[in-house]
């Protein structure tokens, strides 16, 4: 009776029918975020209570993480008895009651991938309800196990140095954290020189030394799993490198020298054997005797010159060294 007198009272003052101000659409979500592993089915919940009547109308929008309301797509519509997917996800999204005028309109989302994560939007629209802006709001993550992480490596890896190995995943939700340890059975460096992060996934090493060198494994881990990566890490001593260096050196220094020696020794026996060589049977010589013609040839003189003449042979002649004159 008082609902009724107030109305009464509004209309008179304003000159029309006031409306009852307990009418008015009310929108319930889950206030805590949803988490969903990915390939799953995701529900988001959402009611309502109004008043159903042929103008009730139903959105669910999506707004991608860090973008303002203004920028969220369509996901599907319900107007006008009626159901009207639409956008990337129309296909994998459904309404768990169709039509909605129950006063549930849950959200299902199959095969949820991790670009769904983000906030999605339940409207609802009845006028003349409009007390209220009519609509909820879901925060959705889907959850993935890191992928396999890179590992790297940076800085002076020599003795007295400094490095840095890096570790990161591509993917992860939540974020995963990071662990560096050495395996094998050397003694792991003191912490007063290791520095560790385990949100970058960085690991410091300073002043190193012979017995920092191994393998180093970093492990991602988030609550959907873990994955790992190694990296050798060698740490070089220059002074070493130095002294091998100068050994070498010595080394190549006595090589050539006992060469040069040997080529010397050969050179002089070679030239002590060149005097004893005798001439092949194919040399000529200036001063040798023909064959068949002997040292003491017979001389006869030549009366009218008064020359001496050695008699010609048949068979050769000699050449000799002697430049006398020859008479016919």
């Amino acid at each position: 009776m008082a609902q009724l007198s107030g109305l009464l009272l509004c209309g008179a003052l304003l000159g029309f029918a006031c409306l009852d101000p307990g009418v008015a659409v009310e929108v319930k979500v889950p206030a805590e975020p949803l988490s969903t592993p990915v390939g799953k089915t995701a529900e988001l919940t959402c009611s309502y209570s109004t008043s159903v009547g042929d103008s009730f109308a139903l959105e669910w929008s999506f707004v991608p993480p860090g973008k303002p309301l203004s920028a969220s797509h369509p996901i599907l519509y319900f107007t006008n008895g009626h159901l009207y997917p639409t956008g990337s996800q129309a296909k994998r999204a459904s309404l768990l009651q169709n039509p909605p005028t129950g006063g549930v309109a849950t959200l299902k989302l199959t095969d949820v991938h991790p670009s769904d994560t983000g906030t999605y939007v339940c409207q609802v629209n009845n006028p003349p309800d409009f007390y209220t802006n009519g609509l909820g709001l879901i925060n959705l993550t889907v959850l993935v196990p890191p992928s396999s992480p890179l590992c790297s490596k940076s800085g002076q890896t020599s003795v007295g140095g400094s490095a840095a190995l890096k570790c990161s995943s591509s993917q992860g939700a939540p974020r995963p954290v990071y662990n560096w340890v050495r395996l094998g059975s050397s003694p792991t460096p003191s912490l007063g020189s290791m520095v560790q992060d385990e949100v970058s996934g960085q690991l410091i090493l300073t002043n190193l030394s012979l017995t920092y060198s191994g393998t180093y494994r970093c492990v991602a881990t988030n609550q959907m799993g873990s994955a790992s990566c190694e990296l050798t890490l060698s740490v070089t001593d220059p002074s070493k490198g130095r002294v091998a260096g100068a050994l070498i050196g010595v080394l190549l220094g006595v090589l050539l020298l006992s060469v040069a020696a040997f080529c010397l020794i050969r050179f002089q026996k070679d030239r002590r054997r060149r005097p004893k060589e005798t001439y092949g049977g194919s040399d000529i010589r200036e001063d040798a005797i023909a064959p068949g013609i002997s040292e003491q040839t017979s001389v006869r003189p030549d009366s009218s010159k008064g020359l001496l003449q050695r008699p010609p042979s048949s068979s050769s002649v000699t050449t000799t060294k002697s430049k006398l004159p020859m008479v016919v």
